[in-house]
């Protein structure tokens, strides 16, 4: 009995060892004070049933990255600041080990709804081999912005996806595919109950007739060998003429948001219609070593991505899907029957230019979503935008950073600082953990180092104590109200 009893006091004091051991690091962000390093959180032996366990040798899908994207109104805002202010928002976003560590962004081919206006790289009718494709627009803006990040990190992986292909392509010979809604459509919206945030159609125009107009459930596109081929060509030509800046594109999605048709450049395609330009795009990109992804997908429409990874012309060539917006309704479907498939979230939804923590509330929830549906990768979308964060086309959206044009200087928002909980800990090569227990407000990560990564959120408006189980170890911190944590244990 005696050398029982010397053998569970030489355990419990090896396990005592290991918790005094093992190093937690602990960040906290409120809506008023961000990114707070807290101390004094004890490692203890597990014990009793906690509100959490983490499945640390349960590991899920790959994590891949955070990121953002480049776009023209992001350049023009962070332009307005000082050379030292854009220099130091660059390292925070982009220098390994520093802040966001963002390590896979996007950028549109041509102009987008957050572009200074509409513009594409050939505009040449009938231009079929492409004789006049130019990226000139680019070199004030695109270009510049992408390298500004480079020069932080050249290893940054790029992707990209187009609004509108040029206009002679589409059969509404035109970049748009919805009319802007005049005063009287407005007013019946709002009698209806549809709310209008962020929108402020008082001063765009677009020229689009009645006669011009695009539907869902359609192709917009040219259905015709000549323009697949040439619009084939205008990717291959893309992704050279980048290359040749020193910009490497790793990966092509062939329309954002196919379903819908916007004021601003857009263009709806049916999946089979998609599916014919793929079986072109397909073999160009081979040839670049570029991957092809299905998407921007945002509708909750299992088929539509069922068309394209089944039909066999253009499936072989599709690596992965984009979902964003409505989208979120289909990842979940997606994931279980192709595990191994890789999967976006390309854009998350854009607010309404308010920055408000409100709102940051509800990106956790899409973050969580998304992870828990089997998302490799989460993009924001404005990196930067002018306080009030409005397009030519009158959308507000928010951004990560906002500049004020009167006095040029610049604030980091409630998003950033959220996104930053995951991006700054979670590195490329990560596995999502399984999560049992009743606290279900969190996401749990193992790195390639072996350390653990947790962020969970106290959304209540008091101070609370969870109890969290990682392996044999238990941490009990108490969270602030109304806050997220994050916890790296090692």
């Amino acid at each position: 009995m005696r050398k029982i009893a010397l053998s569970i006091v030489a355990i419990s004091i090896a396990m005592s060892a290991i918790a005094q051991q093992t190093k937690v690091e602990w960040v906290s962000t409120t809506q008023t004070e961000h990114w707070t390093s807290q101390k004094n959180l004890k490692v203890h032996i597990a014990k009793g049933t906690p509100d959490a366990e983490i499945e640390i040798t349960r590991p899920l899908q790959t994590i891949n990255g955070f990121g953002g994207c480049f776009n023209e109104l992001g350049w023009t805002s962070l332009k307005l600041l000082s050379d030292q202010d854009r220099q130091s928002i660059f390292r925070e976003l982009f220098a390994p080990g520093v802040g966001a560590n963002f390590s896979i962004c996007r950028m549109p081919v041509g102009a987008n709804d957050f572009s200074l206006k509409w513009y594409s790289y050939d505009e040449t009718d009938g231009d079929f081999a492409m004789k006049d494709f130019s990226i000139a627009n680019d070199l004030n803006t695109l270009v510049p912005f992408i390298k500004s990040a480079q020069k932080y990190d050249p290893a940054l992986k790029l992707w990209a996806s187009p609004w509108s292909p040029p206009q002679w392509l589409k059969k509404n010979k035109h970049y748009a595919a919805a009319m802007v809604p005049s005063k009287a459509k407005l007013k019946e919206y709002a009698d209806k109950g549809f709310k209008m945030d962020g929108m402020d159609f008082s001063s765009v125009e677009n020229g689009l007739t009645a006669d011009q107009v695009g539907h869902e459930g359609t192709d917009m596109f040219i259905q015709d060998d000549q323009y697949f081929k040439a619009y084939a060509l205008y990717f291959s030509k893309f992704i050279d003429a980048y290359r040749k800046h020193g910009i490497n594109i790793g990966m092509v999605m062939p329309q954002n948001e196919f379903n819908s048709a916007q004021i601003f450049p857009s263009c709806t395609w049916t999946a089979h219609g998609l599916a014919k330009f793929v079986s072109y795009l397909g073999p160009q990109m081979q040839q670049k070593g570029v991957n092809v992804f299905f998407g921007t997908m945002e509708r909750p429409n299992e088929k539509l991505v069922d068309t394209i990874l089944t039909t066999p012309e253009s499936g072989k060539y599709i690596k992965g899907v984009g979902f964003q917006w409505a989208g979120k309704g289909a990842i979940a479907g997606i994931h279980q029957r192709n595990p191994n498939l890789t999967l976006y979230q390309s854009e998350q939804e854009c607010g309404d230019g308010k920055n408000d923590w409100k709102y940051c509330r509800y990106t956790w929830s899409l973050m969580r979503h998304y992870f828990n549906s089997g998302a490799n990768a989460y993009m924001y979308w404005n990196i930067s935008l002018e306080q009030g964060g409005i397009s030519h086309w009158g959308w507000r959206q928010n951004s990560l950073v906002s500049v004020d044009t009167v006095t040029k200087k610049f604030v980091y928002n409630h998003e950033y600082y959220l996104l930053k909980h995951l991006s700054h800990y979670v590195k490329p090569g990560a596995k999502l953990l399984q999560v049992n227990g009743e606290q279900k407000n969190l996401l749990a990560f193992k790195n390639p180092d072996k350390s653990i990564v947790i962020v969970i959120q106290n959304d209540s408006d008091a101070d609370k104590t969870v109890t969290l189980k990682i392996g044999s170890k238990t941490i009990a911190p108490l969270l602030k109200a109304d806050s997220f944590n994050t916890f790296v244990v090692r």
